[in-house]
């Protein structure tokens, strides 16, 4: 799998990933965040691509305080091969690389499986509750 950065021409290949992967809700058009994910430290999204196309990606994120990560996704058919431990390391790099000292994601308490992936490649829980606040209705 060669890892480079997103790619506007990568658009429906990579949304119809997410939906496959489960991770298109509702209340996210993934279409805006992409666009919104662009204007804002582009660099940090990642596609890892085969000879067929797409079948990872990641979205990092560093605001100056933590590095956050967003819609790690490995296509079902390739999944335990390692391309999601692969998309992390190379999230991570360039977030580390940009001086961050801590990467924050969140996953569903229900997804048993992500969390226990997320727990064997250094990732633990933290004691803190996730709070949110919609300002834009997608």
């Amino acid at each position: 799998m060669n890892i480079r950065e997103y790619h506007e021409r990568d658009q429906a290949d990579v949304i119809a990933l997410w939906t496959v992967c489960g991770l298109v809700a509702p209340q996210n058009d993934p279409v805006k965040d992409i666009q919104r994910k662009l204007q804002v430290g582009r660099e940090l999204f990642l596609v890892g691509e085969k000879e067929d196309g797409i079948v990872a990606t990641v979205m990092g994120g560093y605001e100056g305080h933590r590095g956050w990560v967003n819609y790690l996704a490995v296509d079902p058919s390739e999944r335990r091969n390692g391309y999601g431990n692969e998309m992390m390391r190379a999230v991570e790099a360039r977030i580390l690389a940009m001086g961050c000292p801590k990467i924050n994601l969140q996953v569903r308490r229900t997804n048993k499986a992500v969390i226990a992936f997320y727990r064997a490649i250094g990732y633990g829980e933290d004691e803190v509750v996730g709070l949110g606040k919609r300002l834009e209705h997608d």
